[in-house]
């Protein structure tokens, strides 16, 4: 979730993923540019957020499992919406982290650690929410199954 201030601008700054800063400014002229800006960051956070990728891979078991036992559309949607959320704070607190390394630099400031801290909390809320759920409308079908191939 959070990292220490001075290896997250350490770990930005030299990371060839950044967007070129002459057109980090610009507004998008057009939608196309606009899902592009969109993709690059979700292309950011997963080739250098750690958590972003192990909450998809864990998000897209959970729907695939969904799907393979067959429930219900409403608890597939319910599966996919917590998943979806998980995956947003996790985008978020990336871009807060982001913007407090770029405002405090390498250097330490207690209202710079809540904030990151403060971000970093969401997302485990959503993710232990989002394990709850998976497991109370996961878990019987899934027991179900078992039971019926004779696994036991």
């Amino acid at each position: 979730m959070s990292k220490p201030l001075t290896q997250s601008v350490n770990s930005h700054s030299s990371s060839s993923v950044l967007p070129n800063r002459n057109l980090a400014w610009k507004i998008a002229p057009n939608l196309l540019v606009s899902f592009q800006y969109a993709g690059a960051g979700i292309k950011y956070a997963f080739l250098t957020q750690r958590n972003f990728r192990i909450q998809f891979l864990v998000g897209t078991l959970a729907i695939s499992l969904s799907l393979l036992l067959k429930i219900t559309p409403i608890e597939t949607a319910v599966i996919m919406i917590m998943s979806a959320l998980v995956l947003v704070l996790e985008l978020l607190n990336t871009a807060l982290e982001s913007v407090v390394d770029l405002t405090v630099k390498q250097s330490y400031h207690e209202l710079a650690k809540i904030a990151k801290d403060c971000a970093a909390g969401a997302v485990l809320v959503s993710a232990l929410t989002s394990l709850a759920i998976g497991i109370l409308i996961l878990f019987p079908p899934l027991l179900n199954l078992i039971k019926t191939a004779n696994f036991w």
